[in-house]
């Protein structure tokens, strides 16, 4: 059995989707000066790196990110790889690699290359859900969808249709997946995002990982 952590760190120099709240570490005690523990204060926006998005985010009074179901958040998942020249996933390649029975299908990319380097920047042509797709996904049952980068929806999407179609049916959307190290196939799942339970709960940073199922 083997484990893949498949988390962004989280840094000054994460990434950021355009108009989020950027990412702040800072000191707010150190031995080093002498304070009697090391304490750090950290600000951040609730999609920041690995992520997950709740009902809440595009949906009023849905349900909010620490209500999700660990049944959901946490079992079997297919890893679905995408030759690199796809930009969008449409129903066509969804249903040519959809299996009967999938609770929780992970999609990598082309974008899991844009994690790599000291100075990873955003990226505004990363590939994504097309509607079809998506409403495909929430008829076969799914319960979560996951991708490797900050957004399943096109880029500046204007009425937020992917995320409507699968939030509306109460599908956990996971963003912000790094695959580079990680082979199609067959998963556990354990996904486990911050339980906040103040603000709108429209979504929250999770440790993410991937174990083989041998």
């Amino acid at each position: 059995m083997r484990i893949y952590d498949v988390s962004v760190p989280l840094s000054a120099k994460t990434p950021i989707y355009p108009g989020d709240p950027g990412i702040e570490i800072s000191e707010w005690k150190a031995l080093s000066k002498g304070d009697s523990a090391n304490v750090t204060l950290v600000s951040f926006g609730a999609h920041s790196g690995t992520h997950v998005d709740a009902p809440a985010h595009f949906i009023k009074d849905a349900a909010h990110v620490d209500s999700l179901s660990l049944e959901a958040l946490i079992g079997p998942a297919e890893l679905i790889e995408v030759p690199l020249d796809v930009l969008v996933i449409d129903l066509n390649f969804v249903t040519k690699h959809w299996r009967p029975g999938l609770e929780r299908v992970l999609f990598k990319t082309r974008n899991s290359s844009f994690w790599g380097g000291e100075n990873p920047v955003f990226h505004t042509d990363f590939t994504h859900l097309d509607l079809g797709a998506a409403e495909y996904l929430a008829r076969q049952g799914t319960r979560l969808v996951g991708i490797d980068y900050l957004s399943i929806e096109k880029f500046k999407s204007k009425n937020h249709e992917i995320h409507l179609a699968l939030l509306s049916q109460g599908i956990v959307i996971l963003e912000g997946l790094d695959l580079r190290e990680v082979s199609g196939g067959r998963y556990e799942l354990i996904c486990l995002p911050l339980k906040i339970s103040g603000g709108n709960g429209d979504g929250a940073p999770a440790r993410v990982v991937l174990r083989t199922m041998d």
